[in-house]
């Protein structure tokens, strides 16, 4: 999944907003340190999200029998292709 990068620091702000509001967490280090790591974070998923895309555009059009991107039928091959590659990320 492609995002801007200021898209990217406006997430980290809300979700860094969303965290410090809880009356559980405190921080132990700086505010901005902390959204910067947010930050971090999010890109090293985001990353990991455009593999998995990379890698089932090339699956699917490696296969012999060819299928129209767009197609009904590349929706469904898509979508569960998604989620093989998505539960293998969380068994690793």
């Amino acid at each position: 999944m492609k995002l801007s990068d200021d898209r990217i620091n406006h997430l980290s702000h809300v979700l860094f907003r969303a965290v410090n509001a809880m009356d559980e967490v405190d921080f132990m280090e700086e505010e901005n340190e902390v959204r910067l790591r947010v930050k971090q974070v999010l890109v090293e998923c985001l990353r990991q999200f455009d593999g998995i895309d990379e890698k089932i555009q090339a699956t699917l059009v490696s296969y012999s029998r060819k299928i129209v991107e767009g197609s009904r039928e590349w929706d469904v091959m898509w979508s569960k292709a998604y989620d093989e590659e998505i539960r293998k990320l969380r068994a690793v």
